[in-house]
């Protein structure tokens, strides 16, 4: 009987024991939020990371990594109360943390994308153009906070560019210009296009350059300097201009091209010394047709209402390098249309796959991604 009773307790402690302890503090909340966070168990993670909040209402990580979980499961363009609801309640927590921290840089890096995106999927052209005004002033301060940030320099250019693009696409149409026909463009619209949008581009340039001089192989910066001067060409007075803007466009397409071979490059490992066994290797190149079946989590990119209007469609493909964990780790853009880049970008980086072992061990993967836009 005795040793009966001793075998009941010895069981009923084992599974005491093997009940997962709760965190005590808030530091404790946040660890198993990231857990549950890099699982893709985002709600789960919104739950850990309130609690956290709740244990220490100062703490600006907790606040941000809330934010994080609530703006992973925002999807821009969704137009429904329960999307609208996230998206608020990231910018909610994003404004407490730069309470907390006004100059927290990944807060207001966090804040200006979330407008960004927010304007991306607004089909109402006032409205976009009023959330992509807030997202430049987001980075402005971004950029105030840490002026080496070329990622904040290169999102003002972009911005730019979006509110130049829909205007120039719009004149070309009513003037009856297919995309593919040489400028410059005829007057009274040419001159109209100048007055307005002129110093948008100009700003849009020095914002490119600025990003440029930060890092000289921002080969994605390198593609929209090309894309702003290639359409500044059309603003032209003359045809030796128009020719003149045309060419340095051209030049900066090979300064891309140059630069996103460097980059593919130094993505593959350097093969060992000779007479030097292998190690394991810690990141390994896999096709991307192998690589599509471990993926465990496709998000579904928002078709971006101005290439729609205008009728593209196509791939976008980035050279991605995905972590030991299956999350993507690193994006660069190969090719696709620039209308379709920025919403590819949003949708590819929140794949996730299940992690590639090699000898048993988890390893980084080189691979290409398609992302996929095919109008109805």
């Amino acid at each position: 009987m005795q040793l009966r009773v001793s075998a009941i307790l010895f069981f009923a402690l084992t599974a005491l024991l093997a009940q997962p302890v709760a965190p005590i503090d808030s530091r404790g909340w946040i660890n198993k939020g990231v857990q549950e966070y890099k699982a893709s168990r985002f709600q789960d993670a919104v739950e850990s990371f309130q609690k956290a909040v709740n244990l220490d209402p100062n703490n600006a990580t907790a606040h941000l990594y809330l934010a994080t979980a609530w703006m992973s499961q925002y999807i821009p363009g969704a137009i429904s109360p329960e999307h609208t609801d996230l998206a608020n309640k990231a910018e909610a927590e994003f404004s407490r943390v730069l309470q907390i921290d006004p100059n927290n840089t990944t807060g207001l890096a966090s804040m200006a994308s979330l407008k960004y995106q927010q304007a991306q999927g607004n089909s109402d052209l006032d409205e976009k153009i009023r959330k992509l005004d807030e997202a430049a002033t987001w980075y402005e301060k971004l950029i105030a906070a840490d002026p080496q940030n070329k990622e904040a320099y290169y999102s003002l250019g972009v911005i730019d560019w979006v509110k130049w693009y829909a205007p120039y696409m719009r004149t070309r149409t009513d003037l009856g210009m297919r995309p593919e026909q040489p400028g410059p463009l005829p007057n009274p619209a040419r001159q109209q296009l100048k007055t307005e949008y002129s110093s948008l581009i100009e700003h849009g340039i020095s914002s490119f350059e600025k990003a440029l001089q930060l890092d000289p192989q921002y080969s994605d910066a390198m593609a929209y300097m090309n894309l702003l001067i290639r359409e500044r060409a059309d603003l032209a007075d003359s045809p030796e201009q128009y020719r003149s803007e045309t060419e340095l466009a051209n030049q900066w397409v090979q300064k891309a091209l140059d630069a996103k071979k460097a980059q593919a490059a130094q993505l593959v490992e350097a093969p060992p010394p000779p007479g030097q066994a292998a190690a394991t290797p810690q990141r390994i190149r896999v096709g991307g047709i192998v690589q599509a079946a471990n993926l465990i989590q496709k998000v579904e990119p928002v078709y971006p209402p101005l290439a729609y209007q205008v009728r593209i469609q196509g791939a976008v493909r980035f050279t991605v390098i995905i972590g030991r964990d299956g999350a993507i780790q690193n994006l660069q853009l190969v090719s696709g249309h620039p209308l379709l880049v920025e919403a590819a970008r949003q949708a590819a980086s929140q794949y996730h796959y299940k992690p590639t072992l090699l000898n048993g061990e988890p390893v980084e993967v080189v691979t290409t991604l398609d992302v996929n836009f095919t109008l109805p």
